[in-house]
């Protein structure tokens, strides 16, 4: 590896004059003329500007594995300079990489390449394009390749199995708009079914929103990606989730930190605190909401008298001044969790 990128690098070197350095995924020195470590900063994809250190990083992909490269300064030409060598870097290392179908599919879900190296396969695999949306599917190591057998038996004919670490991305492409149309949760659902019957094992499940090309499927990956670590911070019930279902929480998260705690503050009464740090209230409110809020249906789930369920809404009404009967309060409810789990 070392010897490929020193190649790459001396050949930049000499055709525009830019000294180059390359890391690991970790900041570790691989080659370059800067040997110090760098810092990554966290969720970097694509190009990073870092104006005090005065230098510029861009990713690149070698053989599957994702590298750092760094040119010194922070201006625009700089940051033009990085997607160049970015793209250039990639062509240069693609061309030593011969993909298979499901390799290629992997590496398009991954990221890894761009959008002339798609199209080129798309070609030479006589892929057709189609809307399509990723079924991101966390089963046990034990029960992976049977898993993967069975869904890639019962895929459609444009459809994807790719197998990833401990998990199977399912491409669902959409075939026409004359075809019979099932929506997304409800294929997860049949999924997570027939995995349980056939395979015996049960599994969570993330879905990505639909993309209109197999260009943009690195997208809905990385939606379904969001999707599982989103539904494990926030305790989410069940073992379907969509992207769709945390949008809100999404657009939040990219706030200020300090401005989530200013609206926090605002939402919340100083009484509000005692229902906010009570995990039993917490529990009866977030299956108010789940259940549509439909009393009948909590006490259902939660095996508990009606009268009780009753009293614990009123319980929270009165500490935090929502009646979270009503949409729109709990609404606001909702906001307020969100809020607090983001400020932690």
């Amino acid at each position: 590896m070392e010897q490929d990128i020193k190649f790459f690098i001396n050949s930049i070197r000499e055709k525009t004059g830019i000294e180059c350095s390359v890391y690991t995924s970790g900041g570790e020195f691989i080659a370059g003329e800067n040997i110090d470590k760098i810092n990554i900063p966290l969720d970097f994809d694509g190009v990073f500007v870092d104006e005090k250190n005065n230098y510029t990083l861009f990713n690149i992909f070698y053989k599957g594995k994702k590298l750092i490269a760094k040119i010194s300064g922070n201006s625009d030409a700089e940051k033009n300079y990085a997607h160049l060598l970015k793209e250039l870097a990639e062509n240069f290392f693609f061309k030593e990489t011969a993909l298979s179908q499901s390799d290629l599919f992997k590496a398009i879900l991954l990221g890894e390449l761009n959008k002339a190296q798609i199209i080129k396969h798309m070609h030479k695999f006589s892929i057709k394009d189609a809307p399509a949306f990723v079924i991101l599917i966390d089963v046990d190591a034990g029960h992976l390749e049977e898993t993967k057998n069975m869904l890639t038996s019962c895929a459609d004919t444009l459809d994807v199995v790719v197998e990833l670490d401990n998990q199977i991305a399912f491409i669902k492409f959409i075939e026409g708009e004359n075809a019979e149309y099932q929506p997304p949760i409800e294929y997860a659902e049949f999924i997570k079914q027939s995995v349980y019957e056939e395979v015996g094992a049960n599994v969570k499940i993330a879905i990505g929103s639909t993309v209109k090309s197999v260009l943009e499927l690195s997208v809905s990956f990385s939606q379904a990606v969001s999707t599982f670590r989103m539904a494990q911070i926030f305790g989410s019930r069940g073992d379907i989730h969509s992207f769709k279902e945390f949008m809100l929480i999404k657009m939040l998260e990219d706030l200020p930190k300090h401005k989530l705690s200013e609206n926090l503050q605002m939402l919340m009464d100083s009484s509000a605190n005692e229902i906010f740090s009570d995990e039993e209230m917490l529990s009866t409110a977030e299956e108010f909401l789940e259940s549509s809020l439909n009393t009948s249906e909590t006490s259902r789930k939660l095996y508990l008298h009606r009268n009780t369920l009753i009293y614990r809404l009123d319980k929270i009404e009165k500490a935090t001044g929502l009646n979270i009967r009503k949409f729109s309060d709990a609404i606001t409810f909702r906001l307020i969790t969100i809020l607090s789990n983001l400020v932690k």
